[in-house]
């Protein structure tokens, strides 16, 4: 016998773990808006190069052995009567509800449309842009900034491109200065003009960006990589802006659960939790919220002196990639000092496969 039903909102990185560790023991429904699973790490290779085109989409058909999926939009909660309401009109009962429904990325990293077909179409346009551009523009010196930029370096040699960041120094959320050095001197060294303390906006005229000093740079494509939005617009709509903190993320306890529900909780990019918002957090989150998930179904009244706490991840490795065989990986260390490792490192973690055999085999499929 299950312990009860949960429904899960989202089919993201942590909705994805969450749903399959509770599936053996409880009645799990999942529900995204897409029909496959968006594997947005590989996403801004996918957005450049045609061989990659369809690496980023992975089927849920093997994730759950007793659950099930639903294809659907979430458009209302109903915490009284304990439902979730779908655009299609669909009821879905709940004894514990998870929102798992992620944060909005810039394109290329981004799901656009409705099917898989759609989204690869949308890649091809990109690629097929990049393709023909003689100036491509990169707003942001973050992460996604970075490898963004590589991976259009390497792929057009013979364009111009160039990163515009408004800070200091490149990859400062990894709170190393040197991986920012590293990053900057690799994209210098294959010849990205690199603008540091350049903020960027749209000009007066078709094609062209000012920056804060009045300069007029004139480029032919643009991608904005300067931060992602929480998907909670639809619970603001659906009257539950309560939920939500001033940036729009769900405000969450230590158990992960939202504040003021111990039957609803929110994991990943959409919570409030202050850390960075990386995949490794967002997979730490689903664990901690499973096992917190299956106390509380197990033991209705006593939900606190079981659970976990969420140690929120102030410390977690991240790694840029320039490109399949070179980047940098920031390590955090005892003491609290950092290790900054190179190309051999990045592309054995993460640089050459974008973490692709990894999720494949978490939803059920073969790394290749």
């Amino acid at each position: 016998m299950r312990d009860g039903n949960v429904v899960v909102i989202g089919g993201g990185y942590a909705g994805v773990r969450l749903a399959k560790r509770l599936d053996a023991t409880a009645n799990v429904t999942l529900v995204d808006r897409k029909e496959v699973f968006f594997h947005r790490i590989a996403s801004l290779r996918a957005g450049v190069r045609p061989e990659w085109t369809g690496t980023p989409f992975i089927p849920y058909d093997r994730l759950l052995r007793h659950g099930r999926l639903v294809v659907g939009k979430a458009v209302r909660i109903d915490p009284v009567g304990r439902e979730v309401v779908l655009a299609a009109g669909e009821r879905l009962p709940y004894d514990v509800l998870v929102i798992a429904t992620g944060a909005d990325y810039p394109e290329p990293a981004r799901f656009s449309g409705g099917t898989a077909e759609e989204a690869a179409r949308v890649f091809g346009q990109h690629q097929r842009k990049i393709a023909g551009a003689e100036h491509v523009l990169i707003v942001g010196g973050g992460p996604s900034g970075v490898e963004l930029g590589a991976e259009i370096r390497l792929a057009r040699p013979d364009a111009r491109v160039t990163l515009a960041h408004s800070g200091p120094e490149l990859l400062t959320s990894t709170g190393s200065a040197r991986a920012g050095r590293r990053a900057r001197a690799w994209l210098e060294s294959h010849g990205v003009e690199v603008r540091l303390d350049s903020f960027m906006s749209p000009g007066n005229d078709f094609a062209t960006y000012r920056d804060s000093r009045g300069g007029v740079l004139a480029a032919d494509l643009s991608f904005w990589a300067t931060g992602t939005t929480p998907n909670t617009l639809w619970l603001r709509l659906a009257g539950h802006g309560d939920w939500l903190n001033g940036s729009g993320h769900v405000k969450v306890d230590s158990m992960l659960r939202v504040v003021g529900r111990p039957d609803v909780f929110a994991v990943g990019d959409v919570n409030d939790v202050g850390e960075l918002k990386v995949t490794p957090a967002a997979l730490a989150q689903a664990e901690t919220a499973a096992h917190n998930i299956g106390a509380y179904l197990r033991s209705p009244g006593r939900h606190g002196k079981r659970s976990r706490s969420y140690r929120a991840v102030h410390r977690t490795p991240l790694i840029v990639p320039f490109g399949p065989s070179d980047g940098v990986t920031v390590l955090p260390v005892p003491g609290g000092e950092t290790a900054v490792l190179g190309p051999r490192t990045t592309t054995m973690a993460k640089a050459k496969t974008l973490m692709t055999p990894f999720m494949r085999r978490q939803l059920g499929y073969t790394a290749a």
